[in-house]
């Protein structure tokens, strides 16, 4: 059976949702799937595939998933990996395929990524933090788009598969 990791970097547990949608989907559709936050991650001995998200916060990706792909680059650059952020509090995720944001770009060219997936964000109205509780009086509310996620793991496993034969 295929084994895949699902490596996640979640401020306020969003991201760490979506991996869990994705790691479910994955395990649908035949893929024994692994989801674990990203700064728990060791090693990737014993995974065949990854697939490494992280929030984003002002175009930036989370600190974890930047470190995680850093630290196992050579690892990931020899096994298939996809890539995906969440973030947009809109629905732009919903009407069209929005690009990386540079930095995730320039991480999916050094690892050779296969691929890469835009999901909206969540923020609750009460959420802390200065810049958080600030955005949240304009932008709260939960974007994120489960078909979308499952649609897109699923996909990852049919490549997957294709791949083995």
């Amino acid at each position: 059976m295929i084994r895949v990791l699902v490596a996640y970097a979640s401020e306020r547990g969003g991201t760490a949702e979506i991996a869990d949608w994705a790691g479910a989907a994955l395990r649908q559709a035949g893929v024994d799937a692994d989801v674990r936050p990203a700064g728990e991650v060791t090693s990737l001995d014993g995974y065949d595939a990854a697939v490494v998200g992280g929030a984003l916060y002002a175009g930036r990706w989370h600190r974890e998933a930047r470190r995680f792909v850093r630290h196992h680059a050579d690892a990931l650059a020899h096994r298939p990996v996809w890539l995906f952020s969440s973030g947009p509090l809109d629905r732009t995720t919903e009407e069209r395929d929005i690009a990386p944001a540079p930095g995730v770009a320039k991480f999916a060219r050094r690892i050779n990524a296969k691929g890469h997936a835009t999901f909206g964000g969540r923020l609750t109205p009460d959420a802390r933090g200065f810049l958080a509780s600030k955005i949240a009086k304009r932008m709260s509310g939960d974007y994120r788009d489960r078909d979308h996620v499952t649609e897109w793991a699923t996909g990852i496993a049919d490549d997957l598969r294709k791949a083995a034969v």
